[in-house]
């Protein structure tokens, strides 16, 4: 069955993904993205789906597939993307980014475990299924994208250009997830949204050099003194307005968030640090996490940041400032509200772009589709799965599933060390085999639910 012809393939399997994973679909530093579109739809071609690009000026292609019976009962809608993450900084990765490598039962490359191991992983359950069971129990159409790592700027628009192949969906596999470290697989059935702004300050009309700071103003401290207003020292965000529109969560959900096993000294050694912000402890500190938005500066440019010394007042100073996203905020919602902000505060003259964002997503977490990947976890991993009502993470999850009012469950084959977005990625190789095998008992617990 399934399980013996897995065995069987393990090693063309694995030499598929390394295959994936040799594709610099880099899109946010101007790849194409076609050769890893291809390479899906190649794949998704072999097990005999329909296929099509769906295009927009300026973007990747989205690879949309079906396959499976017309009148099957049920429709499973997946979610993937093929673009990955930039590989800097280079020096700190063991072997090249793009050169996959197995080391110690892991397998390193960029992209591996965000997202190209759960695309491929699915793509070999379904192989897997059709070789040793014949005709899928269920319809599936699946969105692989290419612009996830950029926020996703065209989905919501391809989406509702294809509205009619996407609405009649019974439920939605997301794109990743990941085993604890306790082992035991983590679902999640929703996502915060996100609004990434981009704050300019402006002062003379170039580079000054420092003594000027008498008579001239500095754009930098300008920016600095803007920012502060966003967020008090207790780390409360103080834009106002914003914490009006916030849901908070019901008790039901309280209650769900408070039995989920959180270790919160192994997560402070980790990441070394001696307590959390704001001192906050326990079950409290997880649905902080999980329900409350965030304020954080991504990034600053401004001056001379290189060696030595160079006596300059800046002209210019730039801030990348993102905002995690609860039910009710939306990312036009937040630009407006820190545009009013700044102005009330005096910093009229502050230039706030919303560069990109998506709305947050939340499903039940006892819809069909997530009860039945709870089944499929607790059959194939042998442990009680975590079930989360929604991640820390952000992604398109509101334009695909919320919008058309379909319920979504993720989950995947990454680990705790799997170091997404960071230097040497990776994915243990029993997680992966274990990660195929679990989407073919999802499939056929989804299919055969009620």
């Amino acid at each position: 069955m399934v399980h013996e012809y897995v065995r069987a393939h393990r090693e063309r399997f694995l030499e598929e993904l390394v295959d994936f994973c040799r594709i610099p679909s880099v899109t946010a530093e101007g790849d194409d993205g076609w050769k890893a579109a291809r390479w899906v739809a190649r794949r998704l071609e072999g097990l005999g789906a329909h296929v099509a690009f769906w295009e927009v000026n300026g973007a990747p292609p989205v690879v949309y597939a079906e396959l499976g019976p017309a009148e099957a009962a049920r429709t499973l809608l997946i979610y993937n993307h093929y673009d990955v993450q930039p590989a800097d900084p280079l020096e700190l990765w063991e072997s090249p980014p793009f050169e996959p490598q197995v080391r110690g039962g892991r397998l390193y490359a960029r992209g591996v475990a965000d997202n190209k191991a759960n695309i491929v992983a699915r793509i070999q359950a379904l192989e897997a299924w059709l070789a040793s069971r014949g005709e899928l129990p269920l319809r599936v159409k699946w969105v692989v994208e290419g612009e996830e790592e950029s926020g996703s700027p065209h989905l919501a628009q391809v989406a509702a250009q294809h509205a009619e192949r996407l609405a009649d969906a019974d439920g939605c596999l997301w794109e990743s997830g990941y085993k604890d470290s306790a082992g035991r697989h983590v679902l999640y059935c929703g996502l915060k949204g996100i609004a990434y702004l981009e704050l300019r300050a402006r002062g003379a009309a170039q580079d000054l050099h420092s003594s000027w700071g008498t008579l001239v103003p500095n754009a930098a401290w300008r920016l600095v003194w803007a920012l502060a207003t966003l967020k008090a020292e207790d780390e409360t965000i103080t834009v106002e307005g914003l914490r009006e529109h916030v849901r908070p969560p019901d008790p039901a959900e309280l209650e769900h968030v408070r039995r989920l096993p959180f270790d919160a000294d192994a997560l402070r050694e980790r990441h070394a640090i001696s307590e959390f912000v704001g001192g906050v402890e326990g079950a409290d500190a997880l649905v902080r996490h999980l329900y409350a938005p965030t304020c954080t500066i991504c990034g600053l440019r401004s001056g001379y940041g290189g060696p030595g010394t160079k006596t300059v007042l800046p002209a210019e100073a730039v801030a990348k400032v993102d905002f995690r996203l609860v039910p009710d905020l939306t990312p036009e919602l937040v630009r407006d509200l820190v545009r009013s902000h700044l102005d009330h505060h005096g910093f009229g003259d502050v230039e706030v772009t919303l560069v990109d964002g998506v709305r947050p997503a939340r499903s039940p977490v006892d819809s069909d589709v997530a009860l039945a990947a709870a089944e499929a976890a607790r059959e194939v991993g042998g442990l009680e799965p975590v079930v989360y009502p929604t991640m820390a993470a952000s992604g398109p999850m509101y334009d695909l599933c919320d919008a058309f009012g379909i319920p979504a469950v993720g989950f995947g084959v990454g680990w705790p060390g799997s170091n997404v977005h960071a230097p040497n990625e990776n994915v243990r190789l029993d997680d992966y085999f274990e990660g195929i095998l679990m989407v073919a008992a999802f499939v056929e617990r989804f299919a055969g639910r009620p």
